[in-house]
């Protein structure tokens, strides 16, 4: 009978484009949960199309990088079901449209390399711990649009953690851990990219940057929209808008951060940078320059004074 149920939800959810896995993928951590899981992303992967990954393809279990780079790099619709720790051979990994990645519990993990988005679309990628990779944990890159980055765990790669550039668009960052790590986030890889300007549209909600060094994220060219983040102990400075950017930084936390914004950095021209609804605890002041532009989209910020507890007891892999 319950397996007769679990097929009946599972064939509906397809019909209807909502990805479905089965309950084994999510089950340990059922009442450990904060936060509602949506079934489409908020913010700018909701925008000008949609964001559904390997909804309506078959749904396949990997546990070894020959499986898994097979599974991304295949043509069509797939669900890929990640379970324990994939070791990737070094270097970047392909990953083709209309798919989903997303780890089975809590322990699902990505060591040594790194997804490469390139010119690719309708991507989402959950429940994943990243380490270890010796470039990028994930690109998005060469006018890929349409993907959603949500509930993992990244640190310690060599370069970004996640790196959104090359007109790519249409992104949202979300529920994510960052940690151990230098070089967060990039939106925009140039100051000599004016091809950028009207792409590079992003969402930053509920991560969690602990102890990070920079680029959470730092923007050229972008509308990017950064609210209810919790910023913990950055080192550096939090947020960069530079090179004509447009960034909104709304409703987040900041602890213990000495330079919580910054307007232009290094030899980057400035941005734009509004910032509203912000508590700076222990941190210093803001730099803001400019106007805003209007979120496209529907969105219910939560309290700034509740986004620690909210992001920490929500955010990152094991957390689905």
């Amino acid at each position: 009978m319950k397996k007769a149920f679990v097929w009946y939800v599972a064939v509906s959810l397809v019909l209807v484009g909502i990805p479905f896995l089965p309950l084994s993928a999510v089950e340990a951590d059922v009442g450990k949960q904060d936060v509602e899981i949506a079934a489409t992303p908020v913010g700018f992967a909701s925008v000008n199309g949609s964001t559904t990954g390997g909804a309506g393809g078959s749904t396949v279990t990997v546990s070894n990088a020959t499986d898994l780079i097979n599974q991304m790099q295949a043509t069509g619709p797939r669900i890929i079901q990640v379970s324990g720790t994939i070791s990737l051979p070094a270097g970047m990994h392909r990953v083709a449209s209309d798919k989903t990645i997303i780890g089975l519990g809590s322990n699902a993990r990505i060591t040594n390399g790194g997804f490469n988005l390139r010119s690719v679309n309708n991507i989402i990628i959950q429940n994943l711990t990243f380490s270890g990779s010796n470039d990028d944990a994930i690109n998005v890159g060469y006018g890929s649009h349409h993907i959603w980055i949500d509930h993992n765990t990244f640190s310690n790669a060599y370069d970004g953690l996640v790196d959104i550039n090359r007109q790519s668009s249409y992104v949202t960052v979300s529920w994510n851990r960052f940690q151990n790590h230098d070089k967060t986030s990039l939106v925009g890889n140039t100051d000599n990219a004016p091809e950028d300007r009207g792409h590079l549209k992003v969402t930053y909600h509920h991560n969690w940057f602990e102890g990070t060094g920079s680029r959470h994220p730092r923007v050229r060219f972008g509308e990017v929209h950064v609210f209810n983040n919790y910023y913990d102990a950055v080192r550096g400075y939090g947020i960069a808008s530079t090179m004509e950017a447009d960034v909104v930084v709304e409703s987040n936390y900041f602890r213990n951060v000495s330079n919580p914004t910054h307007v232009g950095y290094g030899s980057s021209g400035p941005g734009d940078l509004v910032e509203r609804n912000n508590v700076y605890s222990n941190s210093g002041t803001p730099e803001t320059r400019g106007s805003a532009f209007n979120p496209p989209y529907s969105y219910s910020p939560d309290n700034a004074a509740n986004v620690p507890d909210r992001v920490r007891n929500g955010a990152g892999a094991g957390k689905l």
